[in-house]
């Protein structure tokens, strides 16, 4: 019988080498709370100077519920902000706020990205969200969309044009019943392909940007949000993510987008009545414009910062490095406890030092980290995996991240190095962006250092 209930238990916790690739992918978000995901997240609040996501949560639901809030969120692309803003949309539909959470990415064309756009992303996220809610046909929102379409040409069909007088774009002819998101997704679809009808409608908008703020409020947000109240629900909430990932390549009249968006359109982005977060280019911070950023903005971003793995001085950071063994572990063996999973690491490396080689290489980058053992799966193909493909993976990796740094960008590397602080030179703009240079928080205070995956190179150390 024990025999039997041994055999048993072996076959459960052996581990599954596809299911651990799978679960390793570097580009899936933890949906926490969804039952499944949740085995996998792990909270570094703890290393990261605090629970950022608990502290927008009470910003939102305790000190502010009822008055218009907007937050900018960064940190480098890939260290869980996504994860971490998918928590905050759980933490505030638990206290009863309405979240519409999106990546803006699905709407948005991130090479060429104006105020306008991100503004009509939000009203046809929030319009599509309100689905069982009934509001009052918005006449100017309708009109400004019915003013685009003729500037844009677009072919509708006489059924989506039924209203007289004003042709609600809106319009559905199986439903008979309007659709803002309908409306505007007419003509994001077809701006969003098309380069010269983006540039159109962006003419069109340009002048016409408070007219599209009041009517978003007026005809949307506010009554939207009175609605929501009657049906005891505490306000409305939005979070833009993805808006970090937009590329920073200079506008025609030659302002950077990152800029542009961010800084000159940033009072616009902080208009919208109802409860709004950003994702921003962490590189952002290093301008030269971000003092002007920080006024438009009525606080400063909140930052996500790398897991340390090690403190400034180079010395191994245990705490920070036992919560990265734990998130890989967690991939392999999710229904066990944390310290469980500790006795099985050499059921998947073939010794502890290899897990601790992979977790200090990653810099404390969940992805990177991610990336590093999903590719070291995939090269092994069986368990235990070694130290030796781990360096492999490890080279090749450093010759790919090497190919486009300029001798330049060495010096700012070897400078970084040494000061482990950076500026607001353009050149660290390009490295935070690339992901070279690893931001880190020791209590308040920021510090700064080189990409693991590069701090052995040879170049750095001529």
């Amino acid at each position: 019988m024990l025999g039997k209930l041994g055999d048993r238990i072996t076959r459960i916790m052996a581990i599954d080498l596809r299911k651990f690739y799978q679960t390793t992918n570097p580009s899936k978000t933890l949906f926490v709370n969804n039952g499944v995901d949740d085995k996998f997240y792990i909270d570094f609040s703890s290393v990261r100077g605090g629970d950022i996501i608990c502290k927008l949560k009470d910003k939102i639901g305790f000190w502010q519920p009822d008055e218009p809030t907007c937050t900018l969120f960064t940190g480098h692309i890939g260290c869980g902000k996504s994860t971490e803003l998918l928590r905050l949309q759980a933490e505030l539909e638990k206290a009863d706020f309405h979240v519409v959470y999106f990546e803006s990415s699905e709407d948005l064309v991130t090479t060429d990205v104006d105020i306008a756009d991100v503004m009509l992303a939000i009203a046809r996220r929030v319009s599509q969200s309100l689905d069982k809610i009934t509001l009052a046909e918005p006449k100017k929102f309708n009109e400004l969309l019915q003013g685009a379409l003729r500037v844009l040409n677009a072919e509708v069909t006489s059924a989506e044009f039924k209203v007289p007088g004003v042709g609600d774009v809106g319009f559905s002819s199986e439903t008979d019943k309007f659709s803002l998101s309908l409306g505007i997704g007419k003509i994001t679809t077809k701006t969003k392909s098309d380069p010269t009808s983006r540039e159109k409608l962006n003419q069109f908008l340009a002048p016409q940007k408070v007219n599209l703020l009041a009517a978003i409020n007026q005809e949307l947000l506010e009554p939207a949000i009175a609605k929501l109240k009657q049906q005891g629900k505490a306000g409305l909430v939005v979070i833009v993510d993805n808006l970090d990932r937009i590329d920073n390549r200079v506008k025609a009249w030659g302002r950077p987008q990152q800029e542009y968006l961010f800084v000159d359109q940033g009072e616009f982005m902080t208009k919208l009545n109802c409860h709004v977060v950003y994702t921003m280019p962490l590189s952002l911070k290093f301008s030269n414009d971000y003092g002007m950023l920080t006024q438009r903005f009525p606080e400063d971003p909140k930052v996500l910062p790398m897991v340390p793995v090690k403190f400034p001085d180079g010395l191994v950071h245990a705490q920070g490095m036992e919560l990265m063994q734990d998130m890989v572990l967690a991939r392999a063996f999710p229904e066990l406890a944390p310290a469980e999973r500790r006795n099985k690491i050499t059921e998947i490396f073939d010794s502890v030092a290899t897990l601790e080689r992979l977790c200090l290489m990653s810099g404390g980058h969940v992805r990177d980290l991610l990336r590093l053992l999903n590719s070291l799966i995939q090269e092994e193909m069986k368990l235990p995996l070694r130290r030796e493909t781990l360096e492999k993976v490890i080279r090749e990796r450093r010759n790919e991240m090497m190919m486009p740094i300029s001798q330049k960008e060495w010096q700012l590397l070897r400078d970084v190095k040494q000061s482990k602080t950076v500026s607001d030179d353009d050149g660290y703009q390009k490295l935070i962006r690339s992901r070279f240079v690893f931001e880190y928080r020791d209590g308040d205070k920021p510090w700064f250092d080189v990409n693991p995956i590069l701090d052995e190179a040879g170049e750095l150390l001529s």
